[in-house]
């Protein structure tokens, strides 16, 4: 499974960005998106599992963030709305080692495909 993250950039404070993750293969795994800014330990943002049924957000992104999955285009998104400083950071897609896992897994050892992480830069 090859991920390939998108959809980064610069944008100022209260703007909004959407970050997509591409497969290459089936829609049918879990993704989880995570970031990591300097100096911090990479932490999970949200996660969706393979059906869209099940979703999680951090707590500093709920109300704020959305994810979301267009298994048509092996696509998952990650729309982020009311952007702060805070959220500055290199945004990583990944995924688990087998599809179909209709629980959501929230630490990265769980998780065995990575995307190449896209930076997400907010200004104050």
């Amino acid at each position: 499974v090859q991920l390939q993250a998108s959809g980064g950039g610069l944008v100022q404070a209260g703007g909004s960005l959407r970050l997509s993750c591409a497969s290459s293969t089936s829609s049918n795994y879990a993704v989880g998106w995570f970031r990591q800014a300097p100096g911090k330990e990479r932490e999970l943002v949200a996660a969706i599992n393979w059906s869209g049924e099940t979703i999680y957000y951090a707590d500093p992104v709920k109300g704020r963030f959305t994810i979301s999955r267009d298994n048509a285009k092996n696509t998952v998104h990650l729309q982020m709305n009311s952007l702060k400083p805070e959220d500055t950071a290199v945004y990583y897609c990944a995924a688990p080692q087998y599809p179909y896992y209709s629980a959501l897994m929230r630490k990265e050892y769980e998780y065995t495909y990575w995307g190449q992480g896209t930076q997400v830069t907010v200004s104050s």
